[in-house]
């Protein structure tokens, strides 16, 4: 660790103790290693964020060396031509069914929505009153 030796290590951990005491010696130790923590988090995210940045930025690069050469579209046009969705491979008939069983719960649900929304109406409609006749 740093070019320091089990020796040289003992030393300054002696030395630490009889400067700092027995008790502010773990708290300080404590301290050291949560600086040393946060300090290499940061230089990672650092470093990170930096490749990510020159990953980006050889992406762009080689997106406009095809371009240059023709064998690829600009950006623009791609997003022109939107491309059809695959059809998923398998039994057509299991998609079919599947198709169907999507559209009858599609109507089920519609169903139940417009009889939720009937009886919220007729719940909240108000009732007519009945008047009494006076005799005068």
């Amino acid at each position: 660790m740093f070019g320091i030796g089990m020796t040289e290590m003992l030393l300054i951990g002696a030395l630490a103790l009889i400067v700092l005491g027995p008790k502010k010696l773990p708290d300080l130790a404590r301290s050291l290693g949560k600086g040393f923590a946060e300090f290499k988090r940061a230089t990672n995210e650092f470093k990170n964020t930096m490749e990510v940045e020159i990953r980006a930025e050889e992406v762009r690069q080689t997106q406009e060396k095809l371009q240059q050469e023709g064998k690829l579209k600009p950006e623009a046009e791609v997003a022109a031509e939107p491309e059809s969705a695959p059809e998923p491979e398998g039994n057509a008939e299991a998609i079919a069914e599947a198709k169907a069983a999507q559209a009858r719960y599609a109507e089920e649900d519609a169903e139940i929505e417009r009889q939720l929304e009937e009886e919220v109406l007729t719940a909240e409609a108000p009732q007519p009153k009945q008047e009494q006749k006076q005799d005068v």
